[in-house]
């Protein structure tokens, strides 16, 4: 299972979804296809969003402004 070193979370998901409206989800900060693809990712793949995601300032806490 892959992992962000920083919180041991799979996935940065954190239930803020907005990919039905935005090209980029204002919660995890991953795009529409990031999010859909997600579980078919390798460790690698994930690894990679990881570090994007991070460098942009995701994933936002509930209640945290964008």
């Amino acid at each position: 299972m892959t992992t962000d070193a920083s919180n041991g979370a799979d996935s940065p998901c954190v239930a803020i979804c907005s990919t039905l409206f935005d090209d980029v989800c204002r919660g995890c900060g991953r795009t529409v296809m990031e999010v859909s693809n997600w579980v078919f990712m390798t460790d690698e793949e994930k690894q990679a969003v990881w570090v994007r995601i991070r460098a942009e300032g995701y994933p936002k806490k509930p209640g945290e402004t964008t």
